[in-house]
């Protein structure tokens, strides 16, 4: 399995004054989740090196055993330091594709036509394509073949408005992704504020917030193994 992570290069918050880029648990989690499976992982980012940490997500009560996990990681320390350059990324070289959440990406991978055409590249060759918490704003230009929205229709998740609204950004944030999913006309659900809930529907697999990273990371994964059974079914 050859897994392709999509991070942000975005680090500042708005107009604030403060600063934002991934979350590190919803790296950190997925990212042994994989591992620990045997998968290859690449990192990329639209401007390469190393992306931005949301300083709040290094904060000690956001700590967890993933994360403690990545700092002691040389390796993986290293290779989040030197993300390749998305434009440098060849989708077919990829199995699927994960992006990790963090409010950065509303501000650079949503308006990516980068990262547009690797999601329409990858669903197009039947590759899973996940996003957790406001990752699922990558999706918001993404399209279908016939040129609609591609969430049009389908079953999603991400980050809530109530959420949001507790984290006091909701007049900060380019958009709100509970609003953008459903003004595209997809099917959003979600499960209490700060609580895993993960939604798998074909290909796309969206998880609600940091508590479902690593379970969104598992319906990846199952998805692939569906995937290989149906391929080696389809070989004999």
């Amino acid at each position: 399995m050859k897994i392709l992570f999509v991070l942000t290069s975005h680090g500042s918050l708005g107009n604030t004054g403060k600063k934002t880029g991934f979350w590190l648990e919803e790296f950190a989690a997925p990212y042994y989740v994989f591992k620990d499976a045997g998968a290859e992982i690449t990192l990329a980012s639209p401007l390469g090196g190393q992306p931005p940490l949301d300083p709040k997500s290094d904060e000690p009560d956001a700590q967890t055993e993933d994360t403690r996990r990545f700092r002691a990681d040389k390796q993986a320390v290293q290779a989040l330091a030197s993300t390749l350059k998305l434009s440098a990324v060849n989708p077919q070289h990829f199995d699927a594709v994960f992006y990790p959440g963090g409010h950065g990406p509303l501000w650079d991978l949503a308006e990516s036509s980068e990262s547009r055409a690797l999601i329409e590249s990858m669903l197009a060759a039947g590759k899973p394509v996940a996003a957790v918490c406001h990752a699922p704003g990558v999706l918001r230009h993404v399209k279908a073949a016939d040129g609609t929205p591609m969430v049009k229709g389908k079953r999603v998740t991400g980050f809530t408005n109530s959420e949001e609204a507790a984290a006091g950004l909701t007049q900060v944030v380019p958009f709100l992704v509970e609003d953008m999913l459903k003004e595209a006309g997809a099917t959003y659900s979600k499960g209490a504020d700060w609580q895993s809930h993960v939604v798998t529907d074909g290909l796309l697999i969206t998880g609600q917030n940091p508590a479902s990273s690593a379970a969104g990371a598992r319906a990846l994964l199952q998805v692939l193994e569906e995937s290989a059974v149906r391929d080696g079914e389809g070989g004999r």
